[in-house]
């Protein structure tokens, strides 16, 4: 690929700004947890909305970038060796912006993998688990009448919130004093949990302090207050 109009998903979301990073999400957290990042950092972007309504996921356009059908996903035009770069899945963007730009992510080797490690923590744990019991308790889930599945993703969640809140005894972040792409990948989860699905009380997150102090602090950055709402929905 040597320009943006080479790839085909230009063609449904059509770049007004060519040398910005091109952004295809939807206000989700996997999605807020890239708009973070780029509002974090000052990138210049370009954001383009996803509309799961219409099933934009699915068309070829949006699959010619990103084969699994899920957002976020990104082109960069000035990628590796200064070609134009797509990537998908919220984790590989973090990654790869947080070492494109030098910020959010710990240089020395020990602090990088530690911070990738948590990050990896929210992607396999606390991300899909949180939206299972989504799931099983607003949507059609709670029709069952079986309750297992909706008391073991319940407890799972419970689980990780404990673990997050020991981790955070005595600390301000997830990595201590600095914000890292740790935090911007697991907040939006904890919004989601306490909001759009209803699910505080059943993950006891009121007795979480830790988690909670942490929360406050990720939700008063001016970046993540801006971040909810990119893309802005229709």
């Amino acid at each position: 690929m040597t320009s943006l109009a080479d790839f085909p998903i230009t063609r449904k979301w059509p770049a007004q700004h060519p040398d910005r990073i091109q952004l295809y999400s939807l206000p989700t957290p996997n999605g807020i947890k890239v708009s973070a990042f780029l509002e974090e950092a000052g990138l210049a972007y370009e954001p383009h909305l996803v509309d799961f309504g219409s099933s934009d996921q699915m068309t070829p356009e949006f699959l010619s970038l990103n084969p699994n059908n899920k957002i976020p996903a990104i082109i960069d035009p000035n990628g590796p060796d200064g070609k134009p770069f797509g990537i998908w899945e919220s984790g590989a963007i973090l990654i790869y912006l947080a070492e494109k730009t030098g910020q959010f992510l710990p240089e020395d080797p020990a602090g990088k993998y530690e911070t990738i490690q948590w990050l990896m923590w929210q992607m396999g744990g606390l991300g899909p688990m949180s939206g299972q019991l989504g799931f099983f308790h607003k949507f059609a889930g709670r029709e069952y009448e079986d309750r297992r599945p909706f008391e073991r993703y319940r407890d799972e969640v419970k689980r990780l919130l404990g673990v997050l809140d020991q981790r955070l005894e005595g600390r301000e972040f997830i990595m201590g004093a600095d914000y890292t792409i740790a935090d911007m990948a697991s907040w939006p989860w904890l919004r989601t949990l306490s909001g759009f699905y209803e699910a505080a009380e059943h993950v006891d997150l009121a007795t979480r302090k830790n988690v909670l102090r942490w929360f406050e602090a990720c939700m008063a950055r001016p970046a993540s207050q801006k971040a909810v709402n990119i893309p802005a929905r229709g």
